[in-house]
């Protein structure tokens, strides 16, 4: 039988001894390894010691021979890694779905790697199975990258066709797959846009919804049926401090200014290090309810009932209010809001982080600081307005 989802799906058991041999002998992950276990010793001396490095992965990776194992493998790893760059993480929400059932996880977007690995850890820590992760293919140039990722259950996303008529071929199959691993028992997370929320505004693309439901055409389901087979469930995914903070700014600043930005050839690479492994502070992931079928009724609907339930769900953090008391403070922005009792730790912190930028690039970063909370703020201002009009 064909495999028609063979060039986006995760890799399957069978597959999965054949990858961790190729990549246990790829030049890349052995310098990788080196660097990151020996990272003063000079280059020649890294170079000599990348034989016994591959003997070193081949023996550690000896016993995966299927996903699962290659998850359990990362996942003290993971573990080790939050337990570095985060303070403390808060997980909510789980308790009030079903383990049993697949769920179509849709949430924000603040970074390229972290936001899908904190979703599976949050699962795998509370005993839930994992899930299948969209990831776009502009992250996957790289092969070992995309055995890597696909080894951990993503699947593909090709943002990069061109012809209008083969991405909506691609757009089908992907949607149609998507719906296939939720009937199989699979969830599936997907970010609510393509492309991270850089300037800190969580909004829910109707395109990505749009996609979503193509499946429904070839079943003659309207939108609000397929959805509702999909179970979509938002998830907020909070970060206290962002690591890759100043170079979003700086990109919108440079968009805002020039029109346009270029990346560099490894930039998304260097965001993914430096998300994984920076310093986040706190980290919330809270799991919401899954939306009412009066909620999917159009894409529009649904957008909308994602980005309530993500506002609802939002904390309030110190750094965003003084964020925000520094905007007030300095450019005369948002002063129509209180913004008293900022917290003096972290106000120390945020002054630190802004040393050395220039003005817009200040600006903008604080901005994007100040966002949620002004989000919050405005969203439960018009829902007191809106309560106090009917009544």
């Amino acid at each position: 039988m064909q495999d028609q989802y063979s060039d986006i799906r995760p890799y399957h058991d069978e597959e999965v001894r054949r990858v961790i041999q190729r990549l246990t002998r790829a030049r890349t992950l052995q310098h990788a390894l080196v660097k990151y276990r020996f990272p003063a010793l000079p280059a020649w001396l890294r170079q000599a010691l990348l034989p016994l490095a591959g003997w070193y992965l081949r023996r550690r990776t000896a016993h995966i021979h299927t996903v699962e194992s290659f998850q359990r493998w990362l996942a003290p790893w993971i573990a080790s890694l939050l337990k570095q760059s985060s303070d403390d993480i808060v997980v909510r929400g789980l308790e009030h779905l079903s383990s049993e059932k697949s769920y179509l996880w849709i949430s924000n977007h603040k970074d390229i790697a972290m936001d899908p690995t904190l979703i599976n850890y949050s699962l795998h820590h509370a005993g839930w199975p994992t899930s299948r992760i969209a990831i776009g293919d502009n992250l996957l140039g790289h092969p070992d990258v995309a055995d890597i990722m696909r080894l951990n259950k993503s699947f593909v996303v090709k943002r990069s066709v061109a012809n209008k008529r083969e991405k909506l071929r691609e757009l089908q199959k992907l949607s149609a797959y998507i719906r296939t691993s939720l009937e199989s028992g699979h969830s599936i997370w997907i970010a609510q846009r393509e492309g991270r929320a850089k300037d800190g505004i969580d909004r829910t693309d109707t395109a990505v919804l749009k996609m979503l439901a193509l499946n429904g055409r070839e079943r003659g389901e309207n939108f609000t049926a397929t959805m509702t087979a999909m179970r979509p469930v938002p998830v907020s995914i909070q970060y206290e401090w962002d690591p890759c903070d100043v170079q979003k700014a700086q990109e919108l600043v440079t968009r805002a200014e020039t029109g346009r930005y270029e990346k560099s050839l490894d930039e998304d690479t260097r965001s993914i290090l430096l998300g994984l492994t920076g310093a986040k502070g706190r980290i919330y992931v809270d799991f919401g309810h899954p939306l009412s079928a009066a909620e999917l009724a159009s894409a529009d609907d649904m957008a909308q009932a994602i980005d309530l339930q993500l506002q609802q769900m939002c904390e309030i953090l110190p750094v965003q209010q003084s964020a925000l008391y520094l905007l007030q403070q300095e450019y005369s922005l948002a002063t129509e809001y209180d913004c008293s009792g900022v917290d003096t730790v972290t106000h120390k912190k945020l002054l630190r982080r802004l040393e050395g930028l220039d003005h817009a690039v200040r600006q903008r970063l604080l901005q994007t600081y100040a966002a949620p909370l002004l989000q919050k703020v405005a969203a439960e201002n018009a829902e007191q307005q809106q309560s106090g009009s009917i009544e």
